[in-house]
Formats: structure tokens, C-alpha cells, sequence
């Protein structure tokens, strides 16, 4: 572990008084200035003519349209703009631009915003009027993780809920077909009227269902699931392909304090195929106190400025989107940078327009530093000697002189222990512990390196 880093960042920390403190007026982006033109991300499986593809009456697209703004900044305009469609009749879009197909054709679809902007993308749908089987483990098992029913605080946890088990977050769907279809002499589902299976009648609240309705009877949902009872419960063939990774659009933004980013995110199949997946994808942000997610994908900010990301998780494939929430001051009094920790700090200061905190005084540093580093408090004597010191390079050598000492290695050994999970369950595993433990300790106390500790 490089001292050198670990000095730059106890530094960082110890120095600043705290930002939070400071009363400055969050100011966001500022002013956008003029809409100057719109455009439609384009993601998805693409033919040779330009034409995005919508395969199978499944396959719900959702557009996400940005504006581009006379200052550089760039905004989320999907639900402020207008969508037509020729010809009709073959897609329907509503307000969101989400995309739901009816029949076999090509067609365009134009977005019209304010200041007399405009964008087009052009589809082409498929597989309607032959639509394939419904895929079990693509399609079926997507919706029980959607609407929570295999959690590990439904039928996802280990016995199931009620007599009905499914594995957690569907890792397993060969197992889920079998509990469904043949479990319980197959009484969960009815496939000579779709709309009487247990399933179903549960999932909608026709009858009583100790998890309550978790969809409507005209959801798409309940409808997909209908149409796979209908079509005799196929499970999908071996060679099906399945889902090799999962992509988000956007990746990053920029955002204003509450306002709002439409995501669309596209599973890729290893049979070259991708689909729009963004309306059975789960979200998750990891600080809902900064940001919150609607079961669409429409991720909204909150009254906090930071950065915050969202989990999107689809069958077992997982993708991220990050926004930074700028507090939006101008950052101009900033320290000399020593290396590349302070570049990389400072930049993310500007993109926050988050000024840095004043420099502390002699004795908050050396309390602060001593804790963060050794896990306690200084002494009396490092006290009086460091407050007295004209060194100019004191900080540089109390952070390295706290590294080197036994406490640093103790204090730090109980952390990384706790992250490797280095704990004894039983008498037996005494022994191993507390090797393990001393062998982190000595690797700190040693200096050894990242890469070969």
C-alpha cells in the first residue's frame, strides 16, 4: 500500500473542516439557455438501412430524447415533447415514448420539441404476425423479479412463502418451471382458460393472496403471462439464446436538483439479437435519500447534490447509471495539487461546484489524523510537540510517522478483517482466525503492496 497515496488522502480528510457546514446557496447548472436541438439516443439492434429493430410484440421500446442547450448543457426532454407516427398502425407511443408494437412494418417516428426542433428514428417491427414461443426463462422469469415475487421476502426466500417456492431472483428457472407447472399436480396453472390459473388470479387479486395484487389484469405483464399459459407453458429450447450482457442510455448525467432522466436499457443475446428491456428491468438507486426510481426506468433527484447511482439489474446481468447533482459554486480557491489523488479530487470539486473547506488549525488536524490513521487519540506529548513544531513539512511527516506504527496496523487489520469476513463461527475456526488476522496485521505493518497483499 503506497504511504505516499495514503498521506495525500489522510491529508484531504483531516484538513477540511467540512463542506456541509459551509451556508452556500446551491445554484445547480444555472441557466440552460436555448433549446438548439434535440436528439434520440440511438441504441439497439440496427439493420443495414438505418432501421432500429422491435422484434415481437414483447418488445416494448423506450425512447429517451435529449436536448442540447445553448450553454453546452444537455437535459432529459422525453415527456416535453410530441411524438408522430407514420404510418399508424404499426407502433403506438405514448407521452413517455415508450413504444408498444402492433403489427409487422416499417416505420418513422418523429419528435418534435420547442424552438421548432425536431429528430426522427425509424423502426422496423417483426415477428408479429408469427410470433415465436414465449421463452421462459427470458420472459417469464423477468416479470416474477419484477414484481418481487422470487425475493427473499416472497417466494424467494429459502422454503418459499405458502407452499410455493421460486429461487432467488431467478437464478435458477429450471427449477421455477418445474414448481410452477408440476408442482401441487400442476393446480397453478390452466392452460384450456389462461384467466382462471392460480397464478394469475392471485398476481391480479381475483382471489385472496397474502403478498396482495402485484399487477393489473390488463397489464403487459399479465397479458405475457396469459399468452404463455395459452400457448401450453413452452419452455424454450436449449439452444435458445440467452442474455449475454445488458446496456444502459444514458450511461452518466449531469442533473439539476429535481429533475428528472429517462433511461432505456437493451439486453444483448448471444445470438447477436438485442432488446429493449427497460420496462421488466429492475432499478435501484444506492442513496434513495439523493434520487428516486420509477418501476419505468424515469430516475428523479432529490433536494441532496452529490453523486448517486442506479443498480439496473436484468435476469443475471447488471448495469449502472451514475448522475452528479452539482451544488453549482464557482470553485476558484483551490490548494497546489502534489499528485494524481489531489487532480483527480479537485476535478470532482469543479464538477460539484462544491468549494473545499478551509484549512484547519494545528490541533483539529492532528486529533483528526491520528484517529483516521492509528484509531485513537493523540497523546499529550504529540500533542505539545506537533502544536510547537515550526516544521513547515509537519503534517507531511505526523501522516507518515502514524503509518509506521503498530496502531495503524492494528487499527486497519480490524478493518480489513471485517471486509474478508475473517470471523470464527465456531471453536474450531479460533486458530485460523487469529492467523489470518496477524498476517493482515504484519502485511500493514510491512508496507506489503496492494497487489501482493
Amino acid at each position: 500500500m503506497a504511504r505516499s497515496t495514503l498521506c495525500v488522502l489522510a491529508l484531504l480528510v483531516a484538513a477540511s473542516a467540512g463542506a456541509a457546514d459551509r451556508a452556500v446557496e446551491p445554484r445547480g447548472l444555472g441557466d440552460p439557455g436555448e433549446l438548439e436541438r434535440i436528439s434520440i439516443a440511438a441504441a439497439g439492434e440496427e439493420q443495414a438501412d438505418g432501421y432500429r429493430v422491435v422484434r415481437g410484440p414483447d418488445n416494448r421500446w423506450q425512447i429517451v430524447v435529449d436536448g442540447h442547450y445553448s450553454s453546452g448543457q444537455l437535459h432529459d426532454v422525453s415527456r416535453r415533447v410530441t411524438y408522430e407516427v407514420a404510418p399508424e398502425g404499426i407502433i403506438e407511443i405514448d407521452h413517455m415514448g415508450l413504444v408498444t408494437p402492433l403489427a409487422d412494418g416499417e416505420v418513422t417516428v418523429t419528435v418534435r420539441g420547442a424552438n421548432e426542433t425536431s429528430a426522427l428514428i425509424e423502426l422496423v417491427v417483426t415477428d408479429i404476425a408469427d410470433t415465436p414461443p414465449v421463452n421462459f426463462p427470458n420472459q417469464i422469469v423477468p416479470i416474477f423479479t419484477k414484481l418481487g415475487c422470487n425475493g427473499g421476502g416472497c417466494h424467494g426466500k429459502s422454503g418459499g412463502q405458502n407452499g410455493f417456492a421460486l429461487s432467488l431472483l431467478g437464478f435458477y428457472p429450471d427449477e421455477d418451471y418445474e414448481y410452477l407447472v408440476y408442482e401441487s399436480r400442476g393446480r397453478r396453472l390452466f392452460p384450456a382458460a389462461p384467466e382462471h390459473s392460480l397464478l394469475l388470479q392471485k398476481a391480479s387479486g381475483a382471489v385472496p393472496h397474502g403478498g396482495g395484487q402485484r399487477t393489473e389484469a390488463d397489464s403487459f405483464e399479465y397479458r405475457l403471462l396469459r399468452r404463455w399459459v395459452a400457448q401450453g407453458m413452452p419452455y424454450g429450447k436449449p439452444d435458445d439464446p440467452h442474455v449475454a450482457r445488458i446496456e444502459v442510455f444514458p450511461t452518466e448525467r449531469i442533473m439539476n436538483r429535481r429533475s428528472a432522466q429517462q433511461l432505456s436499457v437493451f439486453a444483448h443475446y448471444t445470438d447477436g439479437t438485442i432488446e429493449n428491456v427497460t420496462p421488466v428491468a429492475q432499478f435501484e438507486p444506492n442513496n434513495t435519500e439523493m434520487a428516486e426510481v420509477s418501476e419505468g426506468g424515469l430516475v428523479t433527484t432529490l433536494d441532496l447534490t452529490g453523486d448517486v447511482a442506479v443498480m439496473i439489474r436484468y435476469q443475471a446481468q447488471v448495469a449502472v447509471f451514475r448522475a452528479t447533482i452539482p451544488l453549482g459554486v464557482e470553485v476558484t480557491d483551490l490548494p497546489p495539487e502534489r499528485n494524481f489523488v489531489d487532480t483527480n479530487v479537485f476535478k470532482k470539486l469543479k464538477q460539484l461546484g462544491l468549494p473545499p473547506s478551509p484549512v484547519c488549525d494545528d490541533e483539529t488536524f492532528l486529533r483528526r489524523v491520528t484517529i483516521d490513521i492509528a484509531g485513537r487519540l493523540p497523546t499529550l506529548e504529540e500533542r505539545r510537540a506537533f502544536v510547537e513544531s515550526t516544521d513547515e513539512n509537519k503534517r507531511d511527516k505526523v501522516i507518515d510517522r502514524l503509518l509506521a506504527t503498530v496502531d495503524h496496523a492494528e487499527y486497519f487489520a480490524n478493518k480489513w478483517s471485517a471486509i474478508l469476513r475473517n470471523k470464527r463461527e465456531n471453536d474450531s475456526y479460533k486458530r485460523g482466525t487469529f492467523l489470518f488476522h496477524d498476517w493482515i496485521r504484519e502485511s500493514l505493518h510491512r508496507n506489503l503492496p496492494y497487489d501482493q497483499f
